[in-house]
C-alpha cells in the first residue's frame, strides 16, 4: 500500500515539477529581481537593523514584531529541508544539484521580497474580522473577485502542503537509527514499532505549543532557532576545518558538475542530465527556503508593521540564511567527508553519517539535538501556516479541526517511507506556487512603487 502511494504521488511530483514550474519560479525570480533594479538587495543593511528592534511599532496591527516574524518563518525553512532535504538533493543530483540550489536562493531573495511585501499591502480580514496575510488575502484584496478561485486553490493545496509529515519522518528516522534500534538488528517489525512510538510522543509535544496559537510559536522559534543555528553552524565550520584540504575541490566540484550531471540518479525531459540536475537543485530549493510557494507570506503578513516594504526586506534575509548558509555547510559536510558516496543511505542518515566521520563520538548527538529542534519548531510553524487556510475555506471557527487532524498526520509521517513523504509535499509545494507566482507577478508593479517611495524616505532620514 505505502509502495504505491509512492509510485503514484512520485509519478505526480515528476510532473508538477516539470520545466513550466521551474520556469514559472526561477524565471518570475529573474523578472523581479530586474524590475526591482536590484534595489532590495542594495538595502540588505537596513534589513539587518529593522531586526533590531529599531523600526518596531507596538500600535501597529499584527500579531509579532519584525524578529519574531522572521524567526517563525525561519523556524519553518531552517530545518529538515536543510538537513535531510540537502542530502536527498545530493543523493538525487549529485554535487551539481547544490549549485542549482544557489540560484534559486538568490533569485529567491527578491521573489520573497515582493511575496511578503505584498503579504502587508494587502492583508484582510478573516471571518471573525481578524486581520490576516497571505497569498489567499493578497489575491483577495489585490486582485478581486475574479481571481477568488485561485486563493481557494493555494488554500486547499495549502492544507497537504503544510502537514508535518517530513519533519516527522526525518526526526522518526534519526532516532531510530541512532538511538533506539542499532543498524544491525533493523527489521521492518521493530521499524514500525519504534516509529510508532515516536510520532506519538511527537505529537504530544507539538500539541502542548500549536493549540497556543501564533503568538506562542513566535516566541519558541525566537527562543530556540537563533541557538541552534549557532550550534549547527559551529559544529559544521568543525567538520570543514578537520577537512580544509578538500573543501576548494568540493566546491569546484559542485560548480562544474552543475553543468555535466556526472552523478544525477534522475530523469528529466528538459536538457538530460543537466536538465535533472537544475530541477532537482530547484525543487530541493524551494522545499528548503519556499521563496515563491507562499508560506512564507503567511507568517510575515502577521507582524506588527505598517510598512510592507519593511517586512520584505526582513523576508529576503531568509534564502540567504537558510539556502545559501546553512544549505551550503550541510552539502559540504556530506562530501568533504566522503559519505556521500554511499548509495544506500538517504535523506537524514546519511547526514548523521556525515557528522559522524568528522566529529567522532559526539557529532551524531549534536545533530540529534539540532534535528529535534528544527523538526519541532517547524511543526509548530507549518501548523499555524493550515490553520490560515482553513480558516480561509471554512471560517476561522474552524481552525481547531485542522490542528487535530494536523497531530494525528505527525503518526502516519513517523511511519511513512521518505519517498512517499516527499513525494506529496514536493506535489502541494508545486501546486501552492501556480497561485503564490502569479498572483505576485501581476501586482509586482504595486510593490515597486511602494519601494521606490520607501527608500526614497529612507535615504532622506525620515525613518532615523
Amino acid at each position: 500500500m505505502i509502495e504505491r502511494l509512492e509510485d503514484l504521488t512520485g509519478q505526480f511530483a515528476d510532473f508538477a515539477w516539470g520545466p513550466p514550474l521551474v520556469a514559472l519560479l526561477v524565471g518570475g525570480g529573474i523578472f523581479f529581481v530586474i524590475l526591482s533594479r536590484f534595489s532590495p538587495y542594495r538595502y540588505i543593511g537596513h534589513a539587518v537593523g529593522i531586526l533590531t528592534g529599531k523600526y518596531d511599532d507596538p500600535e501597529a496591527e499584527g500579531d509579532i514584531n519584525h524578529f519574531q516574524a522572521l524567526s517563525a518563518a525561519l523556524a519553518a525553512t531552517v530545518g529538515m529541508g536543510n538537513i535531510g532535504g540537502v542530502a536527498v538533493a545530493i543523493t538525487m543530483g549529485g554535487p551539481g544539484a547544490i549549485f542549482w540550489m544557489w540560484v534559486s536562493a538568490l533569485v529567491g531573495m527578491a521573489t520573497k521580497f515582493f511575496t511578503c511585501t505584498l503579504s502587508i499591502m494587502y492583508r484582510g480580514r478573516d471571518s471573525e474580522g481578524k486581520l490576516q496575510g497571505g497569498p489567499m488575502y493578497v489575491i483577495r484584496e489585490g486582485l478581486g473577485k475574479k481571481w477568488h478561485p485561485l486563493a481557494w486553490f493555494f488554500s486547499i493545496c495549502g492544507l497537504l502542503g503544510t502537514l508535518p509529515l517530513f519533519q516527522a519522518n526525518q526526526l522518526t528516522q534519526i532516532i531510530r537509527d541512532s538511538v533506539l534500534i542499532p543498524m544491525s538488528v533493523v527489521t521492518p517489525e521493530a521499524h514500525f514499532g519504534s516509529d510508532l512510538i515516536t510520532g506519538i510522543i511527537l505529537t504530544a509535544i507539538v500539541s502542548l505549543v500549536i493549540f497556543g496559537g501564533i503568538k506562542r510559536i513566535g516566541n519558541v522559534a525566537a527562543t530556540l532557532v537563533p541557538f541552534m543555528v549557532v550550534l549547527y553552524v559551529v559544529s559544521v565550520v568543525y567538520i570543514l576545518i578537520t577537512h580544509i584540504d578538500v573543501v576548494p575541490y568540493y566546491l569546484s566540484l559542485i560548480v562544474t558538475d552543475a553543468f555535466r550531471g556526472e552523478y544525477v540518479n534522475s530523469e528529466s525531459m528538459l536538457g538530460g542530465a543537466v536538465g535533472a540536475v537544475i530541477i532537482i537543485g530547484v525543487r530541493r530549493a524551494a522545499f528548503s527556503n519556499e521563496a515563491g510557494i507562499g508560506t512564507e507570506s503567511m507568517a510575515h503578513g502577521a507582524a506588527k508593521t505598517s510598512e510592507p516594504v519593511r517586512e520584505g526586506l526582513v523576508a529576503m534575509l531568509e534564502p540567504a540564511i537558510d539556502t545559501i548558509l546553512v544549505c551550503t555547510m550541510t552539502a559540504l559536510a556530506i562530501l568533504v567527508t566522503g559519505v556521500w558516496l554511499n548509495t544506500d543511505l538517504d535523506g537524514v542518515t546519511l547526514t548523521a553519517m556525515a557528522f559522524s566521520a568528522g566529529i567522532p563520538v559526539i557529532g551524531v548527538p549534536i545533530l540529534i539535538v539540532c534535528v529535534a529542534v528544527f523538526a519541532l519548531t517547524t511543526m509548530f510553524t507549518y501548523s499555524y501556516y493550515g490553520t490560515k487556510c482553513i480558516s480561509y475555506i471554512g471560517g476561522a471557527d474552524k481552525k481547531k479541526f485542522f490542528n487535530y487532524f494536523y497531530v494525528v498526520s505527525i503518526v502516519f509521517g513517523s511511519v511513512a517511507t521518505i519517498g512517499a513523504v516527499i513525494n506529496i509535499l514536493d506535489s502541494a509545494f508545486a501546486m501552492m506556487a501556480i497561485p503564490t507566482m502569479i498572483s505576485t507577478l501581476l501586482l509586482a508593479p504595486k510593490v515597486v512603487k511602494a519601494s521606490k517611495e520607501y527608500f526614497r524616505k529612507y535615504d532622506s532620514g525620515d525613518f532615523s
